[in-house]
């Protein structure tokens, strides 16, 4: 079967360079995100307040190398959180040292002395990510609204305002769809469910399940 076309993201190209939000896809069974190369943008797109904390997507290498320095973690739970972002695609709070404070481009997803991260690299975007290595991210949802699963649901909540990338083809639009689960990881690699989300859905309604699992496939230390 022939590979499928690439995504058109030189709209969201564009806005990001501009210091505009888009709302770009992530795979299933996760939703769409609005993202921006500023926290103000991501929130202004979601009509909130203009300094509400926001996840910081680390997606990049240059970034998480950034990070690193700043983040309360031995060694194999600093393995973990990767994990945890790159391949568990999951919201990260991860907590940071007293005497090494993160750069000041990541102030924005501090929350509670821990840094609210996002890592996923979906292929399909990888162009886009790459051109625009430090990003802004939040769920693609108005306060009290479910994220967008789809494409059109993200157009009818946000508008014609914001680019929009449209992956559906690329995606299991017919399967139920969720925001990330959003774990805490402790300096020693214990973690904590903090919200339900897509990743711990499929494990059941009991979120320990799912810890379970990652303790088995991902480990801790």
């Amino acid at each position: 079967m022939p590979a499928p076309d690439p995504l058109d993201t030189a709209a969201a190209d564009r806005a990001l360079t501009a210091g505009q939000a888009v709302i770009l896809p992530n795979p299933s069974p996760l939703t769409y995100v609005v993202a921006a190369t500023t926290p103000r943008a991501v929130n202004s797109a979601k009509a909130r307040p203009a300094d509400q904390e926001v996840a910081l997507w680390a997606h990049h290498d240059t970034a998480w190398h950034d990070l690193v320095p700043a983040l309360q973690l031995r060694p194999g739970a600093l393995r973990t959180a990767l994990t945890l972002l790159r391949d568990e695609l999951v919201t990260l709070l991860v907590p940071v040292r007293a005497d090494a404070a993160p750069p000041d481009w990541a102030g924005a997803a501090l929350r509670g002395g821990h840094l609210l991260l996002f890592g996923a690299r979906w292929q399909p975007l990888s162009p886009l990510l790459a051109r625009h290595p430090r990003l802004y991210v939040s769920s693609a949802n108005r306060t009290g609204r479910p994220p967008a699963a789809t494409a059109a649901q993200a157009a009818a909540m946000f508008g014609p305002g914001i680019p929009i990338t449209d992956a559906d083809r690329l995606r299991s639009t017919d399967t139920p769809h969720a925001a990330t689960t959003m774990l805490r990881i402790a300096p020693d690699g214990q973690l904590t469910h903090v919200r339900p989300g897509a990743q711990d859905r499929a494990h059941g309604p009991d979120p320990a399940r799912y810890l379970e699992h990652l303790g088995t496939s991902v480990g801790r230390v």
